[in-house]
């Protein structure tokens, strides 16, 4: 599924944010704790790989705790990576935020020189909430839609912490395909850029490998279809997504199935292990390798084509 939604204010942020580097003590990192490998922008993760880094699990209420953990336990394999799960009322979650602050960059504090803190995430990932629960007051805007602040903004903190709030930004490409579909389906991006029913595609067939039980209780349904597609009519019918002559509307009711796993009403799910990403990783690696290949192909005939004789260039 290709997904084209990069706004212009995502490219001028990348650059600001590059540029404002090397002034940046720490990185807080707010991460889907449904899909915390998917919703790691591979630009931010490049541009901060040799600072200390907190990374927020966010919406940790609408994932599957044991999944989350097997997330924790992967990221704080690297030794100045710590992490923190919130809920977007979790606020006293603030104070721990301040506390790792201090613990990954000591040296700071003790010499009671403010220390820089940027703050990053993709967009509709709980950023602003976090911002204003650490101010102790409303400074940055919140919403449900995606890209809400659009550029770089210093906050100063009663803690001795200034944040560097930068805007949810996304990456040109993504190169695993189901990682755009998690994105898509956690609302990461605006549900225009994208069909919503390729995305509750994905989603049936991955509910009824991994969480069948939850689509039995939520729907009421006792014995499940086999097929995603299967799913959907079923689901359709019963929540009376129908047209004139009994056909189920498919767009209808993949809104609703998308809508019920972002609201948590199908209970705590999460889209994405460690395990799986690394098998997806290794199928990424090789089709970036034939693709690679292919266009080497392409250059050689084309190269040949404007030396037909076979003359040296």
């Amino acid at each position: 599924m290709a997904i084209h939604w990069y706004p212009g204010h995502m490219h001028k942020a990348n650059k600001a944010m590059t540029a404002a580097l090397p002034d940046v003590d720490l990185v807080i990192e707010l991460l889907d704790a449904r899909l915390p490998f998917s919703s790691q922008n591979p630009a931010i993760e490049k541009l901060t790989k040799n600072k200390p880094c907190i990374k927020i699990l966010s919406k940790a209420d609408l994932a599957d705790p044991q999944i989350t953990h097997q997330w924790q336990t992967y990221f704080e394999q690297q030794a100045s990576v710590k992490t923190l799960l919130t809920t977007l009322e979790q606020t006293d979650k603030a104070q721990k935020v301040t506390q790792l602050c201090r613990k990954l960059v000591p040296a700071k504090f003790s010499a009671n020189i403010n220390m820089l803190a940027m703050i990053t995430g993709i967009p509709n990932v709980g950023k602003s909430t976090l911002i204003n629960a650490m101010a102790g007051r409303k400074i940055a805007k919140t919403g449900n839609e995606p890209a809400i602040t659009k550029g770089l903004q210093r906050i100063k903190l009663d803690s001795g912490i200034i944040l560097l709030d930068t805007p949810g930004i996304l990456w040109p490409k993504i190169h695993n395909e189901n990682s755009g579909y998690r994105l898509a389906a956690s609302g990461a991006i605006k549900d225009t850029a994208m069909s919503l029913e390729e995305v509750a595609f994905y989603l049936a067939d991955y509910l009824l490998q991994h969480y069948p039980e939850q689509l039995r209780q939520r729907f009421q349904i006792d014995a499940l279809p086999d097929t995603e597609l299967e799913l959907l009519e079923c689901l359709g019918a019963r929540r009376g997504c129908l047209r004139a002559g009994g056909q189920v509307e498919l767009e209808k009711i993949s809104v609703i199935l998308i809508n019920e796993l972002r609201s948590g009403k199908l209970g705590r799910i999460s889209l994405e292990v460690p395990a799986m990403i690394e098998v997806e990783q290794e199928i990424v690696k090789q089709q970036q390798a034939e693709k690679a290949e292919r266009d080497q192909r392409r250059k050689k005939k084309k190269h040949n084509r404007g030396n037909p004789s076979g003359a040296r260039t």
